[in-house]
């Protein structure tokens, strides 16, 4: 039964995925705005990954709409849509990143000393990541962004930058290589 529910979940997904593509092409902005609200999140969830930084991630994520606004006509198949804005949001993000060079500073969110969320303490893991992330170059963080926060596979991550899925197999398998010695090491 939990079958013919996730079947029938997905083909209507893909159904008012591909009604929202088709009216939003004919120019329909309420369509486009069910759009980004659908997918807003995760492009800022890969644009974050990729800048290391909320402010950019937001700004990326704003282009990737406008770029994704202007060349919805491009994209062939409605339910490559996600794929599809993950990849601007991320391109975006990692040119904003290469077009800026100043010192990114973490912010370490302070909590009030009756706050039940806990130690302060418990973001040092999160902040290691984020330091070992910032190590990276943009293009790298790109396909990290790309695989482990959009859920993107190999054969759709290498059509979106050019190489051949077990070409990005090796460089993801290398960057988590990479990242696990530095927060080890770190």
């Amino acid at each position: 039964m939990t079958g013919l529910i996730s079947s029938a979940s997905a083909t209507t997904t893909a159904s008012w995925l591909a009604s929202a593509v088709e009216q939003a092409l004919a120019g329909d902005e309420v369509a486009f705005a069910r759009i980004v609200d659908a997918y807003h999140r995760d492009l800022v969830r890969v644009a974050y990954v990729v800048a290391g930084d909320q402010g950019l991630a937001e700004d990326a994520a704003q282009a990737a709409w406008s770029i994704a606004w202007r060349k919805l006509g491009t994209l062939r198949d409605p339910e490559r849509l996600r794929p599809w804005l993950v990849a601007i949001a991320a391109n975006e993000a990692r040119k904003l990143v290469q077009g800026r060079h100043r010192r990114r500073v973490a912010e370490i969110r302070v909590r009030a000393p009756d706050d039940p969320a806990g130690d302060p303490s418990a973001e040092i893991d999160h902040l290691d990541l984020l330091d070992a992330l910032h190590h990276l170059k943009p293009e790298d963080r790109r396909l990290l962004a790309l695989r482990y926060v959009g859920g993107l596979d190999a054969n759709e991550i290498g059509t979106l930058v050019g190489m051949s899925p077990s070409g990005v197999r090796g460089h993801l398998s290398r960057l988590v290589a990479r990242l696990r010695k530095e927060l080890r090491d770190g």
